[in-house]
């Protein structure tokens, strides 16, 4: 019994030993990570300072609940890039962002328009302002083009146009394999055979050849499709290997793409000259059958009860809308009980991810483009609107 009690009381002492020596290089080991986070934060900061030639002092102005700005809290770029004011308010307190030199503004609030014109008007040392979204007609005003000649712009432009073109396609393909039909047949029970359309041949005819329309474009071949494109300078496109034909925006063009096309497709920006381009002398100009509209533009650009208008007496066969006058569509909207309708809320680019997408675009691409002195990418005209 003594000799099992001094092994028992021998073997605790050496597992306890045991326990104290993993428990100090558990400390150790853990000791060193910290070390080496702290030197690799470190040498990344020095890095990063070392390779830039400009600094970013930023005004965030956008909502401070919103998850997708998420990469704004946490830049990778050192002393080199910092956040010094964030929310709508910012403009309140302009000897602050003149105190600081701020220099850039990033924006995603909806109701950043007159806020942005302050800061610009006021601030003077503001260099750089870029929109979260592709569309920038939330923060275009007469204010703005007045004090904002010294100040480059750019979008997010390219983060939404690759979900839109698939929409696009589906929704040609809705009417070309007249999916109402089968949704009506499957509900009923009914065994009916039909013919259908081919994509293979038919004419899109793109309203606004940027960079959604070229994506729409670049799908609309893959099905074989012929493929007219507009824009306000149609040089920027020749020679496009996803246009066949690209055309001006006079009365001429207008008259054309509507008259020649199977399927109308509006990616165009709302602009001032864009504002009511597509109304009832437009929709006279549709000389094909099986007509159909397609708007993921913006709503204004198309005067919606011309649409209606067309699409009750048969001018179009359907169309597919994803954009509206006013939004939310009011419940009271024709085009709710019109059956040759397919309606989607504004939301046909909005992926899980979308949003966060466009703010690293800033973070990751342009911010560091901005600190090294390159040129920005997405650069737009704001008087132009695009």
């Amino acid at each position: 019994m003594p000799m099992i009690q001094t092994r028992m009381l021998s073997h605790g002492h050496h597992v306890l030993k045991q326990s104290r020596w993993l428990s100090h290089l558990t400390n150790n080991i853990h000791n060193i990570h910290i070390h080496i986070h702290n030197h690799n934060k470190l040498f990344t900061k020095r890095r990063c300072s070392s390779q830039f030639v400009k600094t970013a002092k930023i005004i965030n102005l956008s909502d401070p609940f919103d998850d997708a700005n998420s990469s704004l809290h946490n830049l990778p770029y050192g002393d080199s890039a910092q956040i010094i004011s964030s929310g709508l308010e910012s403009h309140q307190d302009l000897d602050l962002l003149r105190s600081q030199n701020a220099n850039v503004v990033f924006v995603s609030h909806p109701l950043a328009r007159k806020p942005l014109a302050e800061i610009i008007r006021h601030v003077p040392s503001i260099e750089w302002v870029h929109a979260r979204s592709a569309g920038v007609d939330f923060i275009t005003s007469e204010d703005l083009n007045e004090c904002a000649d010294h100040v480059t712009f750019t979008n997010a432009k390219g983060q939404f146009s690759s979900t839109l073109a698939e929409y696009a396609m589906m929704a040609c393909a809705h009417f070309a394999k007249d999916v109402p039909r089968l949704m009506r047949q499957k509900e009923n029970c009914e065994w009916g055979k039909f013919n259908v359309r081919e994509l293979r041949g038919a004419t899109l005819g793109i309203i606004g050849y940027g960079d959604i329309g070229r994506e729409c474009a670049r799908l609309a071949k893959a099905y074989g499709m012929r493929v007219i494109g507009l824009r306000r300078n149609p040089k920027k496109s020749e020679g496009d290997e996803f246009c066949d034909d690209i055309l001006g925006s006079d009365r001429e063009s207008i008259k054309r793409i509507m008259s020649e096309s199977n399927y109308i497709l509006v990616s165009a920006p709302l602009t001032k000259d864009t504002k009511g381009m597509i109304g009832r002398n437009e929709f006279e100009f549709v000389r094909n059958e099986n007509v159909v509209f397609i708007n993921l533009g913006r709503g204004p650009i198309v005067d919606e009860s011309a649409l209606i208008d067309a699409l009750k007496r048969g001018v179009l066969e359907g169309a597919a809308l994803d954009v509206f006058e006013n939004e939310p569509l009011p419940s009271e909207s024709e085009l709710w009980n019109l059956p040759n309708v397919l309606i989607s809320p504004h939301n046909m680019d909005q992926t899980a991810t979308f949003m966060h997408e466009a703010t690293e675009f800033f973070v990751h691409k342009n911010l560091m483009r901005f600190l090294r002195k390159d040129l920005l990418e997405n650069i737009i005209d704001i008087k132009a609107g695009y």
